[in-house]
């Protein structure tokens, strides 16, 4: 490789200073940093690469290797990532793949230990992830902390399970992230003194500062479905060193639009300074997880990038190489570029075809008071009403013209497994259904419809997959397979992306008013956020953590 000189205006987070300067590589180490004010302005500048601070790789639908492709060309250098998703179908064996498969690429991974698999005792997973499954994680090298607790209830009622994760994590020296949405008071003070560091569910700058306040740092996330960059944005400014950037989930459509640096370019534009924004962009993290890469010093291998005025980035050097410029990704990126066989595809798909019989909601009379599900356009929170709805041949039937649809949730570890069924209220469907096995946390089968029929081809058409998302009405099946424990696909990102743009066009072309149906979908059996959700157990109210009757009172 020999010497190359790169000069521009290096931005120095750490001493808090942006000047003209010359980089010198040799063989990919920088081995001078040299200010020059004789260079002429207008130069492009030279800064850290960025961090997202949390994102579930699995949301994209792409491998990590595919993920981290799409990544460097926004100048994302590393990513701490949980993978909850896969583990919650696969376990263990899903945690080693994700770790194998992003081993393949220049680029940085800090893995966490999944905190809850299953997110709760009221759902089906595909595996379970007790205190010894996070001791032997604990001890990876790859694995650098223990990933959001989202069981906040057994935080506050000393569940014994959850206490000692959260000791194993102490005993190793990890941080250990928080999911604690709208938690406030006494209640926040003992999640905090558990040793639960971040927040990345803070939907109001209220929310946040108490969360800061006490003691936590602060993931501004702005991902597909949740979006709270509005909101939280003045916390740049105003907790500089307190606040991170993440993504959360974000599916592929949105990652090649823009990522980390699409934050920070906004954030910029709106007048916060910029060495507060690039240390929410990068150094927060590194100094919050102990990451050791990143940093712009001599005797360190290259691994920053070079962008624009306006955040346009050229070129994201990683290890010593560079991986992108505006050619494209350069093959040095990768370490290992494989195809994988079908066996090596790892999947889990127990439960079977169902039928309109599976999927009936009996009940007397002529019309049934039903408690509905209220779904929102880009919030992970639902809201609860109750609805009447007629009652057809002994059975309560979905309402097109009140919005008001069925949802069912299909175990899909159990061949057996009787179908779960509630109302919703929002997708605004007026004929078909759409159904995925993308569905927050433990991964069944999901699907919401306007008739039964359409819900039944749907979910058997999954099932007929082994995992993926389907859209279908009287003109036809939009359909994306994923192999990889029915979150994944083998394509590249951007084939990808079409195919996802192909299945959204159609569920809105179906009626749905929905910036990202499938994304809100997949959150709607998330019972860990409130209100109602749907589980394959049953209709689950989040706020008060307990199974509610699907008829009202």
């Amino acid at each position: 490789m020999g010497n190359v000189e790169i000069k521009g205006n290096l931005v120095d987070v750490i001493n808090e200073d942006i000047y003209k300067a010359v980089i010198t590589l040799s063989d990919g180490v920088i081995v001078s940093i040299e200010r020059d004010d004789s260079l002429p302005d207008g130069m492009d500048y030279i800064m850290q690469g960025l961090i997202d601070a949390h994102v579930h790789i699995e949301s994209s639908m792409l491998t990590p290797a595919e993920f981290a492709r799409i990544a460097v060309r926004h100048g994302v250098v590393g990513v701490v990532t949980d993978p909850h998703e896969i583990a919650n179908v696969l376990g263990e064996p899903g945690v080693d793949f994700m770790i194998e498969d992003s081993k393949r690429v220049r680029f940085n991974f800090l893995f966490g230990a999944p905190s809850c698999v299953p997110a709760t005792s009221f759902e089906t997973s595909g595996a379970v992830l007790g205190p010894d499954a996070i001791e032997r994680l604990m001890r990876r090298k790859e694995v650098g902390l223990l990933s959001e607790m989202m069981n906040y209830v057994g935080v506050l009622n000393d569940d014994a399970d959850v206490m000692a994760k959260i000791e194993i994590a102490k005993k190793y020296g990890k941080p250990i992230d928080g999911h604690a949405p709208a938690l406030s008071g006494d209640g926040l003070a003992k999640y905090v003194s558990a040793g639960i560091s971040t927040d990345h569910e803070c939907s109001t700058l209220q929310e946040a500062e108490e969360k800061i306040k006490k003691g936590m740092k602060i993931l501004i996330r702005e991902g597909s479905a949740a979006r709270n960059f509005d909101a939280l944005c003045p916390l740049i400014d105003m907790y500089p060193d307190n606040v991170m950037m993440c993504a959360d989930d974000k599916h592929p459509d949105d990652l090649l639009d823009g990522y980390i640096d699409k934050m920070c370019a906004e954030a910029v534009r709106r007048g916060c300074r910029v060495l507060n924004v690039i240390k929410a962009g990068f150094l927060n993290a590194v100094k919050h997880y102990g990451i050791k890469h990143g940093k712009i010093k001599v005797g360190e291998r290259a691994e920053f990038i070079i962008l624009d005025k306006n955040w346009n980035v050229k070129q994201t050097y990683i290890d010593g190489e560079k991986v992108y410029d505006e050619d494209g990704v350069s093959p040095v990126f990768w370490r290992e570029k494989k195809k994988y066989a079908e066996d090596d595809v790892p999947n889990i798909m127990n439960h079977g075809c169902i039928t309109e019989e599976d999927i009936l909601v009996k009940a007397d009379g002529d019309e049934a008071l039903v408690n509905v599900i209220v779904a929102e356009d880009g919030n992970l929170r639902t809201k609860k009403e109750q609805v009447a709805l007629a009652v057809e041949n002994g059975a309560i039937k979905a309402s097109a013209d009140k919005d008001v649809l069925k949802m069912v949730v299909v175990n899909r570890y159990e061949k057996d497994a009787k179908p779960s069924v509630a109302y919703i209220k929002g997708f605004g469907l007026k004929c078909g259904a759409l159904g995925s096995t993308i569905s927050h946390d433990c991964h069944n089968i999901l699907c919401v419809g306007v008739d039964d029929e359409s819900i039944v081809r749907a979910v058997n058409r999954l099932v007929e997959m082994k995992g993926g998302m389907v859209a279908v009405d009287d003109e036809g099946v939009e359909e994306l397979k994923l192999p990889f424990a029915g979150l994944m696909s083998n394509m590249y990102g951007r084939d990808v992306a079409n195919a996802y743009k192909r299945l959204n066009a159609k569920v809105i072309g179906m009626g749905s008013g929905f910036h990202a149906p499938f994304m809100t979908l997949s959150f709607m059996a998330l019972l860990v956020i409130p209100e109602l959700k749907l589980s394959d157990k049953g209709l689950f109210d989040g706020s008060n953590f307990r199974f509610i009757d699907l008829k009202a009172e």
